[in-house]
């Protein structure tokens, strides 16, 4: 759906320090992993994936610039425009899963965390800079077999990045897919550690859009439209994408590296 619909934000959740989730009303479906625009009037449209689904949704936001910055702001009450859903989400399937978030890539994840119909089959890796940063611990360990929680500065959990934490597990066979969500330096490692291993994975990756629909070429990489034939690729698809973990697009378009 790409006509912009007004909707009210009924509940605000702070999730850390700055990291807060606005919960609304929006009757389109989406599968985990899509995104929607989000307009703030006055600010700039940029795409959210949603943290939440079912009947209230949720989008969670770290303030990093102005639009999310305006975001983070919101209160109950406020109204903002959306559009969606959009582009290609998470491909869930009763396959023993790991979901590895980073940051507050970790939100993108729990859609896809709480589809398992089995917890059993599904493990949740959270890795952030340090404690205080940490989101969705226990959302997390209420719809999955066991929750690994690792800080880069050791203040809580594994002492080091998420992807150090889950090297063991991969290479010891325990998971038939991975997902993952965060910095694309981490996900770039994350899907080495997967092919180096046999073990197959879907990874959502964040780009710059304009339009969310395909059109304006902002978000492309290597060819691909994230906004369209993403944000969830395939690990095969993204062996094919040199650009993947080295640079991506600014606003006017030049390419910059992480």
């Amino acid at each position: 759906m790409n006509e912009r619909q007004v909707i009210t934000i009924e509940e605000v959740a702070r999730e850390s320090s700055k990291i807060r989730t606005l919960r609304f009303r929006y009757e389109g479906h989406f599968l985990p992993g899509q995104f929607m625009m989000v307009w703030m009037p006055g600010v700039d449209e940029i795409p959210m994936s949603l943290s939440f689904l079912g009947e209230l949704k949720g989008i969670t936001v770290k303030p990093v610039g102005e639009a999310t910055r305006a975001m983070a702001s919101l209160r109950p009450g406020d109204r903002i425009g959306v559009r969606g859903p959009l582009g290609q989400g998470f491909a869930i399937s009763e396959q023993q899963t790991l979901c590895v978030g980073g940051g507050v890539g970790t939100a993108t994840l729990m859609p896809a965390v709480t589809s398992f119909k089995d917890r059993r089959k599904v493990d949740v890796a959270i890795g952030a800079l340090t404690e205080s940063e940490l989101i969705f611990e226990d959302r997390g360990g209420g719809n999955c077999r066991e929750v690994h929680v690792s800080t880069d500065d050791g203040s809580r959990g594994f002492h080091g990045t998420v992807v150090d934490m889950v090297t063991p597990m991969i290479e010891r066979g325990e998971f038939e897919m991975v997902l993952g969500c965060g910095p694309e330096k981490m996900l770039h490692s994350l899907l080495k550690l997967c092919r180096e291993n046999g073990v197959q994975s879907q990874m959502s990756l964040e780009r710059y859009m304009k339009c969310g629909v395909g059109l304006c070429g902002s978000c492309t990489i290597n060819g691909k439209r994230v906004c369209a034939d993403g944000p969830v690729f395939w690990g095969n698809e993204l062996v094919d994408l040199p650009e993947f973990g080295i640079c991506k697009r600014d606003r006017s378009g030049r390419k910059v590296e992480f």
